[in-house]
């Protein structure tokens, strides 16, 4: 008798590829690009929630969403590289934007779910390897 439990569908691991591509993706470009692009501006304009300036706000913030993106993009170290991008939306969305109702906070509280998700599931068998693209068995994450 088969266990449910250990049987993994290709479209599992399709799906798991897609909340990898768009949630990286638009993060990258809505966030992260922007952050690299104005540097300077950004510095300027950066809140500063735990009084330690605005250089040591922005470079976090950059690491979580430029390079953090692009692990997950190829699937390496997948689960802890959501880990700092939970943590800055954890932190602009209860401590910086606090005040905001869910409807206007929604676009950090969907990418909370996606990162949060893909913490907890890993990043399917698609990923990138030595080689380009490749399917890893299911144990790997």
């Amino acid at each position: 008798m088969k266990n449910s439990l250990n049987v993994n569908p290709p479209r599992i691991d399709m799906g798991l590829l897609f909340l990898r591509l768009a949630g990286s993706l638009l993060l990258l470009y809505v966030h992260g690009l922007p952050k690299i692009f104005h540097f300077s501006e950004e510095l300027t304009r950066i809140e500063d929630p735990f009084g330690m300036g605005p250089y040591m706000s922005l470079i976090p913030a950059i690491i979580a969403e430029v390079i953090c993106p692009l692990f997950i993009i190829a699937g390496v170290f997948t689960r802890l590289a959501c880990l700092p991008i939970i943590g800055v939306l954890l932190v602009a969305m209860l401590v910086v934007h606090a005040d905001w109702s869910i409807a206007e906070g929604q676009f950090g509280w969907l990418l909370l779910i996606i990162f949060g998700t893909l913490a907890l599931t890993g990043p399917g068998r698609w990923r990138m390897a030595s080689g380009g693209i490749t399917e890893v068995s299911r144990g790997a994450g």
